[in-house]
């Protein structure tokens, strides 16, 4: 896929992500450069409802943006950086508060894979505690890339890593698969809730995760999920 191509996706990820409340004044999603996996793209720091092509920032594996524009970035772009760093196979990374994940990274009962639309956050999901490792007197933000690094790590070979009392990341092989991911993890979140009161939920098994697989991003249901979404958001369709 060349550049051109990314950009407006990408800026379809952006609005597609508001749109479904997965991001809100905050949060943001980036993707790798095609032309240059040691790069990638994100947005300056604007809501991701108004995100254009001309807001779209290149940055380095270190967080920090080779082309400026004078613009500011994200505070959190590390997120992003750090991913991307340890994970070649990450194209595409999101970050949300959504509201449904949090109690799940500041509890104990584990966020598991229960909607079958949620296979791809897989078998178990792993909590970051920023406290771990940076103590209890930051303000809960990875501003720093030993952050990142900080986090990647605790993401190791999953899709979603939550961050306690903040929210959640999660990186996907394509644009398609990130944002599928984040748009579906609440949602599921919220199933699993309801589920609790009930009794014991039964989550999906290996087998079936495995089974159902990640979406092939260019197959006929990959695209009728993006063009539906990119209606709803009001965008254009872009590429996918």
């Amino acid at each position: 896929m060349a550049t051109e191509d990314i950009y407006d996706e990408l800026v379809a990820a952006n609005k597609i992500l508001a749109h479904f409340e997965v991001v809100d004044a905050y949060g943001h999603v980036s993707a790798r450069d095609p032309k240059n996996p040691q790069q990638f793209l994100l947005s300056r720091s604007r809501s991701p409802e108004l995100v254009d092509r001309a807001d779209i920032v290149t940055y380095g594996l270190d967080g920090e943006a080779i082309e400026p524009k004078g613009l500011p970035g994200y505070l959190e772009r590390y997120i992003h950086a750090g991913i991307y760093a340890a994970r070649p196979d990450v194209n595409a990374v999101v970050h949300s508060h959504a509201d449904d994940v949090v109690p799940f990274s500041i509890t104990k009962q584990p966020l598991m894979a229960v909607l079958h639309s949620s296979s791809d956050i897989g078998l178990s999901v792993p909590v970051w505690d920023i406290r771990e490792k940076f103590g209890d007197k930051t303000n809960l933000l990875v501003s720093k890339i030993e952050m990142g690094h900080d986090l990647a790590k605790r993401l190791g070979k999953n899709t979603v890593v939550l961050m306690r009392g903040h929210g959640f990341s999660c990186g996907g092989d394509s644009l398609y698969q990130a944002v599928k991911i984040a748009v579906y993890l609440p949602r599921n979140a919220d199933i699993l809730t309801t589920a609790l009161r009930f009794g014991e939920p039964v989550p999906l098994s290996q087998g079936e995760i495995d089974a159902m697989g990640a979406m092939d991003p260019t197959s006929p249901a990959a695209r009728r999920a993006w063009e539906f979404w990119c209606s709803k958001a009001g965008v254009k369709t872009a590429r996918l």
